[in-house]
């Protein structure tokens, strides 16, 4: 077994007719998120994106329905999959004033708040910093549209009711107002970059070392490798009911470190990021024993066939 101590995906992702994540509304106008970036040849550009909180949100709530169906720890809080995942209730045994105890019982109790962090600001603000790392997913300048549709809500029975038979129109007004409606569908390939940091799966940052067992470990490594592939396979959000996304392709490198150095990450903004993905791992490797590994991935299949191998073939290394 190959053990592994990060990991990064660096890549693109095509999505067609989406609306995952907007801003809000104006009037009867839902407004696509949008973000403005340096390019490649440091020019500004307005861009649609899913901001880094959908994407991890998308990744947690995979983690959670994993962690149910194999038994995985969760706090009772978490068990809700409640956005707090882990408050003082569910830590009998921590104290406010020690950090290594608490740190020690939120990793024992909760596999979720152990790869996603967590805040208690009953425990005299503890916090636990967050094992899986993801940036924006961000359209290419070049290669993004975003169109409005014009919608209206149907009231079947509007034009047959006679009046006479309006016995209470207050109640027939019910539901039936705001029917006219602009809602957003956007286009466009979306750089992506993600990073997990398998060293610190279990590990306590405060005390420096491990508070679960090395089979709880390797559990929650696989589960955690499982949620991040099901992100790009299902990919959750607004307006799903009739905009679920059209995934068209995905390509990108993977890569892993085997020693304390992080694996590389290099935004595909850049035309030419897997080439300096290449350059980077060459070099690094030179100085770590080659450590490195570079993955490259170009297709949604091959990259569930290197997760598989991954999941299968690897476990997490240890400080």
């Amino acid at each position: 077994m190959t053990k592994i101590s990060s990991i990064s995906i660096n890549g693109r992702i095509t999505l067609d007719m989406h609306s995952l994540n907007n801003e809000g509304g104006e009037g009867n106008q839902v407004l696509t998120r949008q973000v403005t970036i340096i390019d490649e040849n440091g020019k500004p550009a307005t861009v649609t994106a899913v901001s880094g909180d959908m994407m991890k949100h998308i990744m947690c709530e995979h983690f959670w329905t994993i962690a149910k169906e194999e038994n995985l720890p969760l706090s009772n809080t978490s068990s809700l999959f409640n956005a707090n995942r882990i408050i003082p209730s569910d830590l009998p045994n921590a104290e406010a004033n020690d950090h290594i105890v608490t740190t020690d019982e939120v990793l024992k109790t909760c596999s979720l708040s152990d790869i996603a962090g967590a805040m208690i600001t009953g425990l005299g603000n503890f916090s636990r910093k967050s094992i899986a790392e993801f940036g924006w997913l961000v359209a290419l300048p070049q290669a993004n549209e975003t169109e409005n549709y014009f919608h209206a809500k149907y009231v079947p029975n509007a034009k047959t009711k006679k009046k006479e038979e309006s016995e209470d129109e207050e109640k027939k007004k019910e539901n039936v107002s705001q029917n006219i409606f602009h809602r957003p569908a956007n286009s466009g390939i979306y750089a992506f970059v993600g990073n997990l940091e398998i060293l610190r799966l279990g590990y306590n940052d405060i005390s420096k070392k491990y508070s679960i067992s090395n089979a709880e470990r390797g559990q929650r490594y696989k589960t955690l490798l499982k949620s991040v592939l099901y992100t790009f396979i299902k990919l959750n959000g607004a307006m799903r009911n009739t905009q679920n996304p059209h995934i068209v392709n995905f390509e990108g490198v993977i890569t892993y470190s085997t020693s304390t150095c992080p694996a590389p990450t290099f935004s595909a903004l850049n035309s030419n990021y897997k080439n300096e993905i290449e350059k980077v791992t060459k070099n690094l490797n030179e100085i770590t024993n080659n450590s490195l590994t570079t993955i490259p991935i170009s297709s949604l299949a091959e990259l569930t066939e290197k997760f598989k191998e991954l999941i299968n073939t690897t476990e997490p290394n240890k400080l």
